[in-house]
């Protein structure tokens, strides 16, 4: 393992070690998701649905419109929640009311606690939960990345503007991203597991 790949496996370890401890033990069911990069942790809990037995209730007071107004964290927008349509499941309209909830309840409490994160990690914090099988964001960090194509990758990009699919060159690519993640995801996951176990055997060779 290199220098860098340790120091980076070291920092996340701290980081979801530190939410664990910061974040109020009532607020989610069991350890929160955090999941770290080079510019943002990304915080996402488990909410029980309303009238469950053992549901977390947020320690914090309903916040007024105007905290989501100043923002969440600093540099960060909120994400468009999207229209729920009044015919959705049941279950579906619960755990996105109980999202919002905690959204509204927990606000200033994580507005603060972000703030801290940012000042000790140098990372934008996003939030985000998962009530029944509902998973809401509540704030995503939105980050450039330059990459170079050959003409084949490219005339991908450009059917996919052509087409109307996207406005952008740049846009088509955080589209295909998106695709992958969504349609890949058990792909995805043994790629990362794979990855951690190479990171494994190089601990446990030569040290030379």
């Amino acid at each position: 393992m290199t220098a860098q790949e340790d120091t980076k496996g070291l920092l996340a370890e701290q980081v979801r070690g530190w939410f664990t401890g910061r974040l109020p033990g009532e607020w989610f069911e069991g350890t929160p998701e955090v999941i770290v990069d080079r510019e943002e942790i990304t915080v996402i809990g488990r909410l029980g649905l309303p009238g469950s037995a053992g549901e977390p209730v947020p320690a914090t007071d309903q916040q007024g419109e105007t905290a989501d107004q100043q923002g969440e964290t600093t540099g960060q927008a909120d994400e468009a929640e999207g229209a729920q349509g009044e015919a959705a499941p049941v279950s579906q309209a619960l755990a996105i009311g109980r999202a919002r909830r905690f959204r509204a309840q927990t606000r200033e409490a994580r507005i603060e606690i972000a703030l801290e994160a940012e000042r000790t990690y140098g990372r934008k914090v996003s939030w985000g939960v998962v009530c029944g099988d509902q998973k809401v964001m509540f704030t995503t960090f939105s980050v450039p990345v330059m990459t170079r194509l050959r003409q084949p990758e490219r005339r991908v990009l450009d059917t996919l503007v052509d087409a109307g699919v996207a406005r952008s060159r740049s846009e088509a690519l955080a589209w295909c991203v998106r695709l992958v993640g969504q349609h890949e995801d058990s792909w995805l996951a043994d790629l990362r597991a794979a990855l951690s176990r190479v990171e494994m055997v190089r601990q446990q060779g030569p040290s030379a």
